[in-house]
This record gives structure tokens, sequence and C-alpha cells, in this order.
């Protein structure tokens, strides 16, 4: 049956409301209700066991009530009951399924080689004393050149962020996008004036730091995923939002939550070591530490 016939047929057993009762009252507290009859019944399957209580008939019959309020309460916010279910997939596909490999998109594909994010290039990150004694790391590129100037963790207390160059990476090698890899391995847009001001330039750099500082905090609080493989929507759903005038937007929230693990997985290996070398592919999506 489909959804807009189930809903048609559902409303003709509607009954009306109450004189001063909101329309919407009724068939949300009984959502509310059979929501917890739908519990119940399997409370009492993990008590009693399958074979004992309830019976597969007994649980189509909780959840086809529950069915039956969703339709009714969708009818009373003016809602279509198969949009809601597009939408309900669709937002699932958004947050559970990275982007095929042959939707993926290059958004520097045709400007000059010089201005592309490389397909293939190695990242080393080399630690060393600054003349103030503070332990730094200096970042270089393949060719031996130095990519930006050399980072502490700008903490009171040693955190390991001055390794955060490699959350970038993980950016680049999933997303295809990250305006501070860009900047670090000398291959802005400038080509464009337009396209190297709004999505290589200082506010797009700021907006991904932030969002590398963000994460971070989340991660510290997560052992920096290093047994956890996922995010909190809520902080993707950030992410989202930081990023909506930028190129990136057009990507899943599955991509950035694989580019965030692909990005600690690489973190935490610079960390372990002490440095070493990052090999990054935007073909393959990976970034692989060698160790030093």
């Amino acid at each position: 049956m489909h959804l807009a016939r189930y809903q048609e047929a559902a409303l003709k057993t509607l009954q009306p409301s109450a004189a001063g009762i909101d329309p919407v009252l009724v068939p949300l507290l009984g959502l509310i209700g059979e929501t917890g009859s739908v519990i119940t019944a399997y409370k009492k399957r993990l008590r009693d066991g399958a074979n004992v209580a309830p019976s597969k008939p007994q649980l189509r019959e909780e959840l086809g009530d529950a069915l039956w309020y969703i339709a009714a309460l969708a009818n009373r916010l003016d809602l279509n009951l198969e949009d809601v279910a597009a939408a309900s997939l669709e937002k699932a596909k958004d947050r559970w399924r990275a982007t095929p490999a042959n939707e993926r998109m290059r958004f520097d594909a045709d400007y000059p080689a010089h201005e592309q994010l490389p397909r293939k290039t190695t990242v080393t990150f080399t630690p060393t004393l600054n003349p103030d004694g503070r332990n730094v790391i200096v970042v270089t590129r393949e060719d031996g050149s130095t990519a930006g100037d050399p980072l502490t963790s700008a903490s009171h207390i040693e955190d390991d962020y001055r390794f955060h160059d490699a959350l970038h990476l993980g950016h680049a090698a999933v997303l295809g996008w990250s305006p501070v890899t860009r900047f670090l391995l000398g291959c802005k847009r400038r080509s464009r004036p337009g396209v190297d001001e709004a999505e290589d330039g200082g506010r797009a750099i700021a907006i991904e730091e932030g969002i590398s500082a963000l994460v971070f905090s989340y991660a510290s609080r997560h052992r920096y995923f290093e047994d956890v493989r996922h995010v909190d929507h809520e902080l993707l759903t950030t992410i989202d939002h930081m990023t909506a005038h930028l190129e990136v937007n057009v990507l899943r929230t599955a991509d950035w939550e694989k580019a965030i693990m692909t990005g600690y997985d690489a973190w935490r290996q610079l960390r372990k070591y002490g440095g070493g070398v990052l090999e990054l592919d935007l073909d393959a999506q990976t970034v692989t530490c060698i160790k030093p």
C-alpha cells in the first residue's frame, strides 16, 4: 500500500476533536501512548524471550497503531505522509551514506594543475625546539619547502594540537576541500580572484580552523576517536551550518564524518610517533602515516 493511500484511508476513521481542544493534541498524545505500547511489548520480548511474548502479530498491531497516529498527526500539521517518508530517507542517506566514488565532485578540476590539490603528495611533520625552548612542529611539503609557520599546541595544557594539520589533510583527502591545505601546499585558485577570496581566502580558512578546533574539543572527550567511529549528529549539523555558503556544502554529513575519522586516524599516529610523514591520496580518500 502506498503511504498516500494509507493516510487517506486512516483519515476516514479520524474522529473530530472536542470543542476547545487543539486538534493536534489527540493524535500527538496517541502517538506517545502507542510508542510506549511498542516499548512495553519489546520489553516483554527481552524479559520472556522471543518464543514466549509478544508474537509478531501483536508487535505488528502495536506498530500499526503508532503508524495510524503518525498519519493522523501529519494531517493535522498539514503534512503529506509520503513527503515525510521521502524526507526521512534523504536525511538518513545524508547522515549514513558517504557520496559514492562515481558521484564525487572535484572542486578544482577545471583549474590549472598548480592550483589543484595534488592527487598524491606527502607532508612531513618534524618535531623541533624553538629558541625559547618550546616544542614545535615544522610542517614541510614534498619538495622540502616549509608549509606555514612552526606550530605549538597554543594551550596551557599540552594536548598535541600542534599536529592538527593532519585533520585538514583528512578534509582534503575525503572531501576534496580544505582552504587550509590549499594555503599550506600553495595551490590556492588565484586565477579566479572571486573564488580565491570566497573559497580559499581568510574567511574560509578561519571557518575550517574553527571546525578543526570545535571537533578537537569534542574528540578530546571521546578518546580522540580511538574506539569511536561516529560523531554526534548535532556536531555534524553545526559544521553543515558553518559551511553552508561554501562549495563543500554539496557534500553529505556522512562525508564529513568520514573526513573527520580519516584525519584523526592520521593525527593519532603522529601523536604516537612524535611526528612522521603523511601520504595524502585524494583518489583513494586516504591519509597514511609513515613511521619516522
